[in-house]
């Protein structure tokens, strides 16, 4: 297992070859660098009640953002489907860095969190005292808390340089496009728990099987959305 030094290396590592060759792939992951480094920081100064599971979290759910991302390089076939789109956005020369972010965070929560979160809790759910299975929504929700705190940086750091615009909608609107999208990810990481609920419960694994299938095909929809420019996935107004 990669230590905390280790993991900043290899994605610092990987960005830095992206961006020498002008590949926006390195967009998402300068985001998730950013928010993998406040979650360890979390870790450390002990803001979790099990500090240990958030770690093995973190962890788990990097594991599904290198296997992808190794599947797309290997055979682009073989990603999942939303980190196909994901990256074919990112390749994109049309589209906008907001949205090739949000194809991004789009695929790798709304898929691989719910992947990984039920790795790790299906072993224990059974086991698990209705307080302790509170514990563990609660250090889910913590970083949610961490993810808003981290929302300013990620504009500065990666959307701001790449499109200059959103400087001047950011001094325009001050907080509110910030707090638009802390929005949406909450309501990502709630929609995932509501998942990750549903495979515990599930009979049997053909049971288990469609439910995954259901919301990998609604990552999907989401990212063809965010493609469209609409990730609210509201109807757009005609007439």
């Amino acid at each position: 297992m990669l230590s905390d030094t280790d993991l900043a290396i290899q994605m610092q590592t990987r960005i830095q070859a992206w961006e020498k060759i002008a590949d926006d792939r390195a967009l998402f992951l300068k985001c998730y660098m950013l928010m993998t480094s406040n979650v360890v920081a979390g870790i450390n100064q002990r803001e979790f009640s099990d500090s240990s599971w958030v770690d093995a979290l973190l962890r788990h759910f990097v594991e599904y953002y290198f296997g992808a991302l190794q599947a797309y390089e290997t055979d682009p076939a073989s990603a999942p489907p939303a980190w196909q789109l994901a990256y074919q956005a990112a390749a994109n020369p049309h589209m906008d860095a907001m949205r090739k972010l949000l194809a991004g965070v789009n695929a790798h929560i709304n898929y691989d969190l719910a992947l990984a979160v039920v790795d790790l809790l299906r072993p224990e759910w059974p086991l698990l005292s209705d307080g302790k299975r509170a514990d563990r929504y609660a250090d889910y929700c913590r970083i949610n808390d961490i993810m808003g705190h981290t929302i300013d940086a990620v504009q500065d750091e990666v959307l701001d340089p790449a499109m200059p615009v959103m400087v001047i909608i950011d001094n325009l609107m001050g907080r509110v496009d910030e707090f638009m999208v802390e929005e949406l990810l909450v309501h990502w990481r709630d929609n995932v728990w509501h998942h990750v609920i549903g495979l515990l419960a599930a009979a049997d694994a053909q049971e288990q099987a469609r439910l995954a299938h259901h919301f990998e095909q609604e990552a999907l929809r989401m990212g063809h959305l965010i493609c469209l420019g609409n990730p609210s996935g509201h109807k757009a107004q005609t007439g």
